[in-house]
């Protein structure tokens, strides 16, 4: 329901601060003192269009702010989790707009920014407005079906409808995508088997490309040490006769040493210096040799051990090159080949067996239909039922309300198979025939403003319960019609109120404004030169008068105040 409404600098509002509560609530006032404004002012807090006019003169902007108390289990509050819009368990719900003099809007549900968009889509859901000039809420057919439904229709054929419809719609899915997929298989079923039977002989393994890129790799080191291995043995014992080499070096160099050494002499002759040496020379020469021997002993174990197999290198480079070429032909990774492999596999069985699950897939959809269209056959015939009802409950509110004539009917049009959807297969629409001989039509275009007012009054007291919007806003019901019938009217807008529902009503009737639980006065002051529309609460005494002033005009009575006095306690009564 609608707590405030806090109004600055709208039109003629200087600044007002109204504080509302449940029940009926009655706006009063004379002729231009700013009713209207004052609907204006909600209407910019529920996302209506806005102009610079309305931006009072002298003014910078007009505000106006709107705080709602809503039950947890508010509509508004999935539209607002969706937009990221956060909101906290017993806080109001707070709509505020702001426009500039030179026409700029903008708008704030709970002081987070939003666009005019969503603040339409949740000031739908909160509050219905009834006016002269402008419909919401039961004027749009769209909610027509909705609301039949929870008027008279059993939830489990609703569930039943939208589970059969969801199945219906997912094997469909799963068709139409069969059949793209063979069809699409065909056109390239040579490609296919070529490609499935390229790619089996290739056989690609998962994670194949790095394995074989280090194998590669320590196949070249291998061959690399091996070549330095052989290097190192060929300098030391070369193959070309014209290179010694150091072994052959050393040897001839011991025998050129050893030529030096004296023929043995007689055991009195003295120690010959150059011989020591020659011995010393000798005896480095043949150490060389032997070091010389052990490093080429140890090179040729080290070959042996280290010995590379080109064949191998050669096995695994060109496999690695091959699946490389496979994945630039194909446009994918070498990764990716063995996913593609069975991709590609599938697609060639479903071809090959395209037709049997085709087939299969065709008469569980064809089942699935006649589940769908079953249970939609169960719904439509309690909404024929519903149907019935609720013209009966609305037409026996109509005469009380002036009414008689018209009739109040529920449209129920088959739809084409191509419409059904997960609400059923017709399209529901509440048409009003406001005079005999009169072909019935939509609501908001066949009945006069006041006409339809009132109608939608019927309406709402029949479906009251099964609207989540608690906030109702009737601008001049009463228009055309006085005693018995405004009495009428007045009963049972205070009879709406009674279920839950905000209601507030602007009124020149004061059986209406009598039947009301609460009560504003809307006039005009003026301050400074500037006339400024100001409302208040009215006390018991205030109340009286204000709705003896409506019965006699300027002149206030006695008999209007007596007057007065029934009609408040009628409805006391």
């Amino acid at each position: 329901m609608l707590t405030n409404l806090s109004i600055r600098d709208v039109v003629l509002i200087e600044a007002l601060d109204l504080s509302l509560h449940t029940g009926f609530t009655a706006l009063t006032g004379e002729t231009g003192a700013g009713k209207s404004i004052l609907l204006d002012s909600l209407g910019l807090a529920l996302g209506e269009r806005a102009s610079a006019g309305l931006v009072r003169s002298g003014a910078d902007e007009a505000r106006v702010t709107a705080s709602f108390d809503v039950p947890l289990a508010h509509p508004a509050y999935p539209l607002l989790a969706e937009q990221g819009i956060a909101t906290e368990p017993g806080e109001p719900l707070m709509l505020r707009r702001i426009i500039s003099k030179e026409g700029r809007s903008r708008a704030w549900i709970n002081d987070q920014a939003v666009g005019i968009t969503l603040m339409r889509r949740i000031a739908v859901t909160l509050v219905e407005i009834q006016g002269q000039h402008e419909q919401m809420g039961l004027a749009d057919s769209s909610t027509h079906r909705g609301l039949l439904d929870a008027y008279g229709v059993s939830p489990s054929l609703l569930t039943a409808v939208t589970r059969a419809y969801a199945n219906w719609h997912k094997l469909s899915a799963e068709l139409s995508a069969a059949r793209k997929a063979l069809q699409e298989a065909a056109r390239e079923e040579d490609w296919l088997r070529h490609t499935v039977a390229e790619l089996t002989t290739l056989a690609p393994q998962p994670g194949e490309e790095d394995l074989l890129a280090q194998q590669r790799h320590a196949l070249q080191q291998a061959e690399r040490r091996g070549e330095a291995i052989s290097a190192a043995l060929s300098e030391l014992n070369p193959r070309d006769r014209r290179n010694s080499g150091p072994a052959a070096a050393l040897r001839g160099a011991s025998r050129a040493l050893q030529r030096l050494l004296p023929a043995p002499t007689s055991p009195d002759s003295g120690p010959d210096p150059l011989e020591a040496r020659t011995t010393e020379a000798l005896a480095a020469l043949e150490s060389a040799e032997n070091a010389l021997a052990e490093a080429e002993t140890l090179l040729s174990r080290l070959a042996d051990e280290s010995e590379a197999n080109p064949r191998l290198l050669e096995d695994a480079e060109e496999r690695l090159f091959t699946l490389r070429a496979a994945a630039r032909k194909h446009d994918v990774t070498v990764d990716d080949l063995p996913g593609l492999l069975e991709q590609l596999s599938s697609r060639l069985t479903a071809l090959e067996s395209g037709a049997t699950h085709l087939e299969a897939l065709q008469n569980a959809v064809q089942e699935a239909r006649t589940a769908y269209e079953d249970a939609g056959a169960r719904l439509s015939t309690a909404r024929e039922k519903a149907a019935r009802k609720l013209e009966q409950a609305v037409t026996k509110e109509l005469k009380p309300i002036k009414l008689e004539r018209a009739r109040f009917l529920v449209d129920i049009a088959p739809l084409p198979p191509e419409q059904w959807s997960a609400q059923g297969m017709e399209q529901l629409t509440f048409l009003i025939a406001a005079n005999p001989g009169q072909p019935p039509g939509p609501l908001a275009k066949v009945a006069s403003g006041g006409e339809l007012s009132r109608l939608m009054l019927a309406l709402k007291l029949v479906l009251a319960e099964q609207s989540a919007i608690g906030t109702i806003v009737f601008d001049e019901i009463d228009a055309g019609v006085g005693g018995a019938t405004a009495a009428a009217i007045g009963e049972r807008l205070h009879r709406l109120a009674a279920r839950s529902v905000q209601v507030l009503a602007v009124t020149h009737s004061p059986q209406v404004a009598a039947s009301a639980d609460a009560h504003l006065r809307i006039g005009k002051i003026v301050r400074n030169g500037n006339t400024a529309t100001h409302a208040a609460p009215l006390s018991a005494e205030e109340r009286q008068e204000e709705i003896a002033r409506m019965l006699a005009g300027d002149t206030i009575t006695d008999a209007a105040r007596a007057a007065a006095a029934s009609l408040l306690g009628q409805k006391n009564d």
